[in-house]
């Protein structure tokens, strides 16, 4: 399995997707489909990006009860993503039954990786909204080992996690890293942050990188930056 760039397409129609795709012109980058543009365009985006031969992070975050998070994954399945996500926070029934939803006939299946905390979120935060005391670092790594424990394929984490979470869930436990900046760039709401370079050195496994890219003058070169950055 080698290292990957995954850009955040987070628009807000198709055409403003499309506009940005059409730049790469000898490149299909890995995307990432999150909320905004999914519930602007819904399933028809993910087949027609799909058709033009990208490898696709269905990013919509489930978090329901068991039976309900099944029954949707088992709709997504159809939409041939490569990576898809829930919450881990969910329990571990609900990730057990996402994977059966998730699981074709033919017994394949897209990747199913657990959002541990947001990169947004920060140990102050935890503790005032959610009323979770222990350090931020504890809580990832338990909900890691919960989503490893079920049968998950991986966790979105911050990149100062990354290294800690396979040296407690292994190697092939993958780590899907947001809160990706460049060392010159500005880290907007991210709290956790870390610069393509880093994130190799501490083992990421996938980057996600949104608006480095998606706004840069010359979105290309920005992608470009990043893979050899990261990826060589």
């Amino acid at each position: 399995m080698g290292k990957d760039v995954i850009i955040a397409c987070d628009f807000a129609s198709r055409e403003q997707t499309m506009n940005f795709l059409d730049q790469f012109t000898e490149e299909k980058p890995f995307v990432k489909i999150g909320m905004e543009l999914y519930y602007a365009e819904g399933p028809a985006i993910v087949r027609e990006i799909k058709s033009r031969g990208h490898k696709i992070f269905l990013d919509l975050k489930l978090h329901d009860i068991p039976n309900t998070v099944k029954k949707a994954m088992s709709v997504l399945s159809n939409l041939d993503v490569d990576i898809t996500n829930l919450h881990a926070a969910g329990t571990t029934a609900m990730m057990k039954a996402a994977l059966e939803g998730l699981t074709r006939p033919d017994g394949t299946r897209p990747l199913l990786i657990a959002v541990t905390q947001l990169t947004s979120t920060d140990q102050e935060s935890m503790e005032r909204d959610l009323l979770i005391h222990e350090p931020i670092d504890q809580v990832v790594m338990h909900y890691a080992e919960t989503a490893k424990n079920a049968g998950l394929d991986g966790i979105v984490c911050s990149p100062l996690e990354a290294g800690k979470v396979h040296g407690r869930c292994g190697d092939g436990f993958l780590t899907i890293t947001p809160g990706v900046r460049f060392a010159d760039g500005d880290v907007g709401d991210q709290k956790r942050v870390m610069t393509p370079a880093a994130a190799k050195e501490i083992g990421s496994d996938y980057i996600v990188v949104g608006r480095p890219i998606t706004q840069a003058e010359d979105p290309v070169a920005a992608y470009r930056r990043c893979v050899t950055e990261f990826c060589d």
